[in-house]
C-alpha cells in the first residue's frame, strides 16, 4: 500500500544517471521534491510520460519543485535513456537492492519486478503533501501534476 499524504517521506540515497549519489534529505529546508516512480526506461508509456515532463519542466521549476524520476533500471540505462530523450532532470536508479525505495514508498509490484506509476510531492519539511498513482500502462496526466503542485502550495500558505 502506498504511503499516505501528510506522512514523513522515507529518506533514501540513490545514484543518478551520472553515478552521483542523491539523498532526499539534502533537499529539506531548501526545495520541494516531486518523486516520479516509473516502471522501465525506454518503454513507450514511460518515454511519453517523461517527455511530457521534460517539455513542461518550467511548471516544476517555477514552483520551486525538484523533479526526480525513479526506476529499477541501472544508472547506465538511465543515462542512455536521458541522453536519447534529452531529459535535463534527475533520474535515480533504484537498481540495488532491487526496488528498495519503491518498496519503502509502497509502490513496488513484486510480481512484475518494478514500481507502478506513482508520484509523490514532498514539501520542504520532508512531508508527503500530495500523491497520485496509476497502473502500469496508464499514463499520468499533466493536469494531475498541476493539481499536486497547487496542493503543495496551498499547504504552505
Amino acid at each position: 500500500m502506498a504511503l499516505a499524504n501528510d506522512t514523513k517521506a522515507p529518506d533514501f540515497e540513490l545514484p543518478n544517471q551520472f553515478g552521483e549519489h542523491v539523498r532526499l534529505s539534502e533537499f529539506r529546508g531548501k526545495k520541494a521534491v516531486a518523486l516520479v516512480f516509473f516502471p522501465l526506461a525506454f518503454s513507450s508509456t514511460c518515454t511519453t510520460e517523461l517527455c511530457a515532463l521534460r517539455d513542461n519542466l518550467n511548471l516544476f521549476r517555477a514552483a520551486g519543485v525538484e523533479l526526480m524520476g525513479i526506476s529499477v533500471d541501472s544508472k547506465a540505462t538511465l543515462r542512455a535513456f536521458a541522453e536519447r530523450e534529452g531529459y535535463n532532470f534527475t533520474l535515480l536508479a533504484d537498481f540495488w537492492p532491487h526496488g528498495d525505495v519503491a518498496k519503502e514508498y509502497g509502490v513496488f509490484l513484486a510480481d512484475k519486478g518494478f514500481a507502478t506509476r506513482a508520484t509523490f510531492l514532498i514539501d520542504v519539511d520532508g512531508m508527503i503533501r500530495s500523491s497520485f498513482i496509476t497502473e502500469p500502462g496508464a499514463p499520468r496526466s499533466l493536469g494531475a501534476y498541476k493539481a499536486a503542485i497547487a496542493d503543495l502550495h496551498a499547504v504552505r500558505v
